[in-house]
């Protein structure tokens, strides 16, 4: 992007400086009524084909010099709006108090803010008439009507995420499909999140909009987890407490500093083949990003512990009570048909 940027920028910088050097040459030449060399032909026909109108635009001609000239202010709103987006960048990580999401749409506003003002300077300089909105209205009204309702709606919904900010870049999030990841970056059309296996996933903006999304890290980076298990009836409840507070002390992926979130075993509902319980935890800012592997370590503790202990952890299983039951009498080899008889 930056070679392209530099190269466009010296493309046009030499063609306008060549057409101001031959123009300036070609006059007193003209006036002095003196025989055209072949450098001054040439130089006249590459300034008459870039001043060659192209076509007419809101009653202005609209020549190659003029698309080099816009092009041109385009890429110098690119090249503020990119050294803009590094300063910021670089005031978030030396400001350690200051918010990486609000910096982040503070940088995506003023990126499209810059832009936008390029775009408008870019056409000044073809001479459109900025003041007559009704033929910029009229080419937006025709592009979402051929199919760009999906563009417009994933940009108005990146718009709401960014000012709303009920999804910013850094969030732990779980969609409606059970897709699990971090905000890496909230675009013009989609979302960029980023799962704990590192599979970069692209979302349109829109889903957000029209779905529930799961924030895990919203207002608080820390939340409650629940870890489902189960022991054999007749076992102990009091031991069952103490092996299974026992195993979470051994992984210490939790809130251990307040009293009021330290672990707790609930008995939660009285199964077909088992007691259910429920392992409560506060998962630290930190191990909320990784559910999966904080259940998966919790798990495999809860099992030591109860093997330690010598609970049981049951498996399905069923009755069965029959209610008649009839043993025929076998035949005896007298009382079979003549024919076995005859056989045998």
């Amino acid at each position: 992007m930056k070679e392209l940027i530099l190269t466009g920028f010296l493309l046009v910088s030499m063609v306008c400086a060549g057409q101001l050097a031959l123009a300036e040459m070609a006059t007193p030449i003209a006036e002095a009524n003196l025989v055209e060399s072949e450098t001054v032909k040439i130089g006249g026909s590459v300034v008459d084909w870039l001043n060659k109108p192209l076509f007419t635009l809101n009653g202005s001609a609209v020549t190659i010099s003029g698309l080099f000239r816009a092009l041109l202010i385009f890429l110098f709103a690119i090249v503020i709006s990119r050294l803009l987006q590094r300063l910021l960048k670089k005031f978030s990580q030396n400001q350690k108090s200051i918010n990486e999401a609000a910096v982040y749409t503070i940088g995506r506003v003023s990126h499209y803010f810059i832009l936008t003002i390029g775009f408008f300077f870019a056409a000044s300089s073809l001479g459109i008439n900025l003041s007559n909105l009704a033929i910029i209205a009229g080419a937006l009204g025709v592009g979402v009507g051929m199919g760009l309702q999906n563009v417009v709606n994933n940009f108005v919904s990146g718009l709401i995420l960014l000012f709303e900010r009920s999804l910013k870049v850094g969030d732990f999030i779980e969609l409606s499909s059970g897709v699990m990841g971090t905000v890496r970056e909230i675009s013009i059309r989609s979302t960029l999140i980023t799962t704990n296996d590192n599979v970069d996933i692209v979302i349109p903006n829109s889903e957000f909009i029209s779905s529930s999304v799961t924030n895990w890290t919203m207002k608080d980076a820390s939340c409650r987890l629940r870890i489902p298990f189960g022991v054999a009836y007749g076992t102990d409840k009091e031991l069952v407490r103490k092996a299974v507070l026992e195993a979470a002390e051994r992984v210490k992926l939790h809130v251990t500093q307040l009293p009021q979130r330290q672990p707790k075993v609930w008995l939660v509902n009285f199964g077909d083949s088992s007691l259910d319980f429920e392992l409560v935890i506060w998962l630290t800012p930190r191990s909320v990003r990784h559910p999966e592997k904080v259940n998966a370590a919790y798990l495999w503790e809860i099992e030591n512990s109860l093997s330690q202990y010598g609970i049981e952890i049951p498996f399905p299983q069923r009755d069965l009570h029959v209610r008649s039951w009839q043993v025929e009498r076998p035949i005896a080899v007298s009382e079979a048909p003549a024919e076995l008889q005859t056989k045998n």
